[in-house]
C-alpha cells in the first residue's frame, strides 16, 4: 500500500475549582493519572473523593455536608469520616469507581467482533486483550467484524463518552479497498456529501486516492461514527468495499503495532485524549 499527503501512515503519531452553588451541581473533574490507586488503610472520605478526581478536598466536604455522598447505602454528612478499602462509595448514586483507569490500544484483525461476549460462540475482541490489565475494559465504539483496525479499550467512562460523541467530532482515518478502480469524481462526491440508506446526509473530512490513477484504493477521513457508514457510504456511490482498515482514531496510529497485538497508551497519548 501506498500512501500519500495525510493518508500517509509511516508519520509520526499526531498526539503531541470554581465552587457549586447547587448540592446536585457537578464538578469538573480533574484531570490527573490514574484517578484513585488502590489503597490498604482507611483514608478520609474528602480524600477519597478528591483522589477519584470528582473535586478538591475542600469542595468534597461541601458535597458532603449536602448529603449527596453514600457510603454502603447511608449518607454521610459527618466530616473526617473515614472509608475502608472494601466500601462501596456513591455521588448522587453513580458508584465511585475505585480501579486505577486503564487504556488500551488493539490492532484488530477480521473475524473478530467487538462485543462483551457472543451467544454464538464466536471470537470476540475482549479475547485479544484478556490479558492486557486486570480490571475490565470495554471498547470504544465499534469495528464490525471484517474491520481491521485500530480500537480502543478503557474503563474511564468519561473518555469513552467523549470520543464517541458526535458534538466532539473525533476524527478517524480508514484505508480502503474497492470491487473496482475509482475516479476523483467519486471522490468529489464523497467530500460534498451522500445520502445513506436511511436518509441520513454524511460527507468525508477528506479523501484521496492511493496510488496512480486506476486504483482501488481510498484514504478517507471522517467523524461520524454512524454504523458501518463507511461501507454504507461507498455504497451510496455504486461501490461495494472489499477491504476495510481504521489507520487512525482520535490522533493514535497503527505504528509499531502489528495485526492482533495491543499496547498500553503512553501518558503523552492518554493527556492528548483527556483534551479532545
Amino acid at each position: 500500500m501506498r500512501n500519500k499527503g495525510k493518508f500517509d501512515q509511516s508519520k509520526k503519531d499526531q498526539p503531541k475549582g470554581k465552587k457549586r452553588s447547587h448540592p446536585h451541581q457537578k464538578f469538573e473533574k480533574k484531570q490527573k493519572g490514574d484517578p484513585l490507586p488502590s489503597f490498604s488503610e482507611n483514608v478520609r472520605l474528602n480524600k477519597f473523593i478528591a483522589n477519584a478526581g470528582i473535586c478538591s478536598r475542600r469542595e468534597a466536604d461541601v458535597l458532603i455536608e449536602s448529603g449527596v455522598i453514600e457510603v454502603n447505602g447511608k449518607v454521610i454528612n459527618e466530616m473526617g469520616y473515614k472509608v475502608k478499602p472494601t466500601d462501596e462509595v456513591k455521588y448522587d448514586g453513580a458508584t465511585i469507581n475505585t480501579e486505577s483507569k486503564r487504556y488500551v490500544l488493539l490492532n484488530k484483525p477480521k473475524d473478530f467482533i467487538t462485543t462483551m461476549d457472543d451467544p454464538q460462540g464466536r471470537k470476540t475482541v475482549l479475547h485479544l486483550v484478556n490479558n492486557a490489565c486486570k480490571e475490565r475494559i470495554y471498547p470504544v465504539g465499534r469495528l464490525d467484524r471484517n474491520t481491521t483496525g485500530l480500537l480502543l479499550f478503557t474503563n474511564d467512562g468519561d473518555m469513552a463518552k467523549r470520543l464517541t460523541h458526535p458534538r466532539y467530532e473525533v476524527r478517524k482515518i480508514y484505508h480502503v479497498e474497492l470491487d473496482r478502480p475509482i475516479s476523483r469524481e467519486h471522490v468529489a462526491e464523497l467530500l460534498k456529501g451522500v445520502t445513506l440508506d436511511d436518509e441520513d446526509f454524511v460527507k468525508a473530512d477528506a479523501a484521496e486516492i492511493i496510488a496512480e490513477t486506476g486504483s482501488r484504493e481510498v484514504g478517507i477521513e471522517l467523524h461520524s461514527g454512524k454504523n458501518r457508514v463507511v461501507r454504507r457510504m461507498f455504497e451510496a456511490i455504486g461501490f461495494k468495499v472489499k477491504r476495510l482498515d481504521r489507520v487512525q482514531f482520535a490522533g493514535l496510529t497503527k505504528k509499531d503495532l502489528p495485526r492482533g497485538k495491543w499496547r498500553h497508551l503512553t501518558e503523552k497519548e492518554i493527556s492528548f485524549l483527556k483534551m479532545v
